[in-house]
């Protein structure tokens, strides 16, 4: 990976120690959330504090990366090299990746040596970040920057994402369920089971009644969607908005029924968890469709 760098950002869930082990810059979205900002190149809130206020009934707020703020990671990136490849959130959530391709482009008109390369994930969360695991396991067996960012191109679509929510009111305030909906569902202990589609965007798949149904309802997809990577899926990844139990429920679940001993455990980070919300369990894996 001396050739080139690459860059992701918090969207992509990826435990710190990973991204410094494996030299990867990391742009960090901003989050509000009881009047005070945090992220970007400032304070961080424990994930732990930030559930706990959520439970409160504390709304937080997301912000994007803007233009200037990629502008300035990048150039600040090109000190160390001026081949750079951008993983970035999906566009279907957020506008991050845009700012970066706007950064990448203006740059590349002021440096003609620099070559910056930004590829949608159309991924969120751990599926992102499992995206961009993948891409540094190709650059690590020597594959060259074009070959790289192909193959980062190639895989996008192929990494599957499935999820359920506890509570319905974060979909609700997100505008992806109605309010009928969310009321209903509360009353009823109905959680809704979604995915991530090709375009990023994330689209409910179908209910199930009760916590554990949704649970199993994750890994039953998994079995159906892995396709032809059923013996190629080496490493999984799960995310959860701090519901670690589950997460370990899950994880012992795909080790039961397909014999994968390799994961991934992380939180979600306040930005997707500002969205879906404390007791959110989330499985990213690859397969042939999503």
């Amino acid at each position: 990976m001396s050739d080139f760098l690459i860059a992701t950002d918090c969207g992509a869930d990826l435990p710190e120690d990973y991204l410094k082990e494996n030299n990867i810059s990391c742009s960090n979205l901003t989050y509000t959330i009881c009047g005070k900002t945090y992220g970007g190149r400032g304070e961080q809130l424990p994930y732990k504090e930030f559930y706990s206020l959520m439970r409160a009934g504390n709304l937080p707020k997301t912000s994007q990366v803007n233009p200037d703020e990629a502008k300035e990671s990048l150039l600040e990136l090109m000190k160390e090299n001026k081949k750079i490849l951008v993983l970035a959130f999906s566009s279907g959530l957020s506008g991050t990746y845009n700012s970066f391709r706007i950064a990448a482009e203006e740059i590349m008109e002021e440096d003609k040596d620099a070559e910056i390369k930004v590829v949608d994930s159309k991924c969120a969360s751990l599926g992102q970040g499992l995206f961009v695991y993948k891409v540094v396991e190709k650059a690590k067996t020597g594959a060259s920057f074009e070959e790289t960012f192909k193959y980062a191109e190639e895989i996008a679509p192929k990494c599957v994402h499935v999820f359920t929510v506890d509570d319905l009111n974060h979909l609700y305030r997100g505008g992806r369920v109605t309010k009928t909906a969310a009321f209903f569902g509360t009353v009823l202990n109905i959680k809704p089971v979604l995915h991530v589609d090709d375009d990023g965007h994330l689209i409910p798949l179908m209910k199930e009644r009760g916590r554990k149904k949704s649970l199993l309802k994750l890994v039953d997809l998994m079995g159906e969607q892995m396709g032809s990577y059923k013996d190629k899926n080496d490493i999984v990844f799960i995310s959860h908005g701090d519901c670690i139990e589950d997460a370990e429920y899950v994880r012992d679940e795909i080790k039961s029924r397909f014999g994968i001993e390799k994961f991934l455990i992380n939180n979600i980070g306040p930005v997707i968890g500002a969205h879906a919300g404390p007791g959110t369990i989330a499985l990213f894996f690859m397969g042939d469709v999503r």
